[in-house]
């Protein structure tokens, strides 16, 4: 979901999104109550409590692909690991 979109959703404006989003404004409880039930995760995951990020990824943008990657078909995500396999090796990562 764009920040728009999410935006959208919750009444409110894009900047509010991207603002929340780099941390740079926090959230009411209530606000993240909303925000949770919005994007179907619970309220641990918009409040960084996630037991996932204590493992070794601290990025809930990362994570929150990864939760989605994780749905998808098993030929997609071949797909999706050969793409990325290029990509690192493009980048100098082994």
């Amino acid at each position: 979901m764009s920040q728009v979109e999410l935006a959208q959703a919750l009444g409110t404006f894009q900047t509010v999104i991207s603002a929340v989003e780099r941390g740079a404004r926090g959230l009411s409880l209530q606000q993240a109550v909303r925000f949770a039930h919005t994007l179907k995760v619970s309220p641990d995951d918009i409040l960084g409590e996630s037991r996932e990020l204590d493992g070794p990824f601290k990025d809930r943008r990362f994570v929150r692909r990864l939760q989605k990657i994780e749905k998808l078909s098993k030929r997609k995500k071949q797909a999706l690991l050969v793409t990325l396999d290029n990509f690192l090796k493009g980048a100098g990562v082994s």
